[in-house]
């Protein structure tokens, strides 16, 4: 790299420089000439002082430089380097000026091969996404009631215990399987991939955990892994990545169905708690009651009302006794008075005949029998009308539901309130209203018999 440097003063044109003006000369030719660059280096010497500054030597086989980075920088830098670390640092170069020694301000620092890891993950990031794997209409939402959570973690992994904790706090009832794996390492993604696969070939849980704690890049490779990426992407269980932190993003980030920003996160995405569990049986079973109410009041009103329309077989009796008694009076009436006055009429004629005909006796005993055969006639005819009276009340007596149902019978209406009289016209299945005697019935089915069996 040429470097050109510009003196924008005349400070160099000057007889003579004290020392001060001339480290404060070259510290702008510095500042001013050598844009912000990277630079890779060997930690040495590293302190970090109680103000939160950060000094150390960079070095490497030739040559040596001091460094410094200051609190507000060393803070983002997410790991504390120490003796030996291979780094890569994006500077400022500066000057000392008491000291007239050059130095290197530290913006960023990374650890070396970083930037490599970081292309390869750009890369890998563009294939899969134009392959379709990170498409949200592939993403599926996990099961409201799993019948089982897996978990793909490390045994000795805080996220694992995390998790346990958020499970056993949330859904206490849900069975939890764990997959361990490594989550780090040489080997970490290949055995990652393993468990993905043999979870699915299980086939005994319904949502997947991929979890691990927070870390730097490296830590954190093994979920940037393109043949993992693809066995989340084939996987038939659907599954929850809770990698790192919430500014940690891998590609099993991405592929997973939902992405959570820490494993506990991830827990409380897999379950709904147990009490908005409980609130909603609740609800739903208030609200079934509630109908139930509704239901059995239209009835009864229904009942109500056709009751009020149906006519007691006791009030049709009681109004056929009473006509019956009324035509019995007119029908008492009417032969009562026409015979009395035959009877007055047939005394006169006696009397008269007696003063005109001596022997009349006979004809009066005649006239007697027959009075008395037509009293007979009379109260046979009565005797009749009342049996026949009796028979009609029985009969009515007979029709009566509540007399049918007090001998066990029972009367089914289908759901519209109509009579079911064949049972040729009923379904397996069919819900029936019965009612006996005394209450009533709500039942169903189970068999149509086209025989009568009493």
């Amino acid at each position: 790299m040429t470097i050109e440097l510009a003196v924008t003063n005349n400070v160099f044109a000057r007889d003579i420089l004290t020392v001060a003006q001339l480290n404060q000369a070259v510290g702008q030719l510095l500042e001013r000439s050598i844009p912000a660059l990277w630079v890779r280096g060997e930690i040495s010497n590293f302190t970090q002082a109680a103000s939160g500054h950060w000094y150390f030597t960079l070095k490497d086989s030739r040559a040596a430089v001091r460094a410094v980075m200051f609190r507000g920088r060393a803070s983002a830098v997410g790991f504390v380097p120490r003796a030996g670390d291979q780094v890569e640092i994006r500077v400022r170069v500066s000057l000392y000026e008491p000291r007239g020694d050059y130095q290197l301000q530290v913006d960023a620092m990374r650890r070396a091969g970083l930037g490599n890891l970081y292309e390869a993950f750009l890369r890998l990031k563009e294939q899969l996404n134009a392959e379709g794997l990170f498409d949200p209409a592939r993403k599926r939402e996990p099961a409201p009631l799993p019948r089982a959570i897996g978990v793909i973690t490390s045994l000795h992994a805080a996220a694992l215990r995390d998790v346990l904790s958020a499970l056993a706090r949330r859904a206490p009832q849900v069975p939890v399987i764990i997959y361990p794996a490594p989550v780090q390492g040489a080997d970490a993604a290949g055995r990652l991939a393993a468990q993905v696969r043999l979870a699915n070939a299980r086939g005994e849980v319904d949502t997947l955990l991929l979890v691990r704690g927070g870390g730097s890049i490296e830590d954190l490779w093994s979920f940037n892994d393109e043949a993992l990426a693809r066995e989340i992407d084939a996987s038939a269980i659907t599954t929850i990545s809770g990698v790192g932190h919430e500014t940690d993003f891998t590609i099993a980030d991405f592929v997973a169905d939902v992405r959570a920003p820490t494993p506990t996160a991830a827990a409380e995405l897999a379950c709904v708690p147990r009490s908005e569990l409980l609130g909603r049986v609740m609800y739903a079973a208030e609200t079934l009651v509630r109908g139930q109410q509704r239901r059995l009041e239209r009835a009864a009103q229904r009942l109500d009302r056709a009751a009020a329309q149906l006519v007691s077989p006791a009030q049709r009796l009681e109004h056929q006794r009473e006509r019956l008694n009324s035509l019995s009076y007119r029908l008492a009436s009417a032969w009562a008075g026409p015979q009395a006055r035959r009877g007055a009429r047939v005394n006169l004629l006696a009397q008269r005949l007696a003063h005109r005909v001596p022997d009349t006796r006979r004809g009066v005993e005649r006239l007697a029998a027959v009075t008395r055969q037509l009293g007979q006639a009379h109260a046979r005819l009565l005797a009749r009308r009342r049996d026949q009276l009796a028979a009609a009340g029985a009969q009515l007596r007979a029709l009566d539901p509540g007399n049918t149902l007090a001998r066990g019978y029972a009367i089914a209406r289908d759901a519209a309130g109509r009579i079911v009289r064949d049972a040729a016209g009923l379904a397996a299945g069919q819900g029936l209203d019965l009612s006996f005697a005394q209450g009533g019935a709500r039942v169903e089915v189970t068999q149509v018999r086209e025989t009568r069996d009493l």
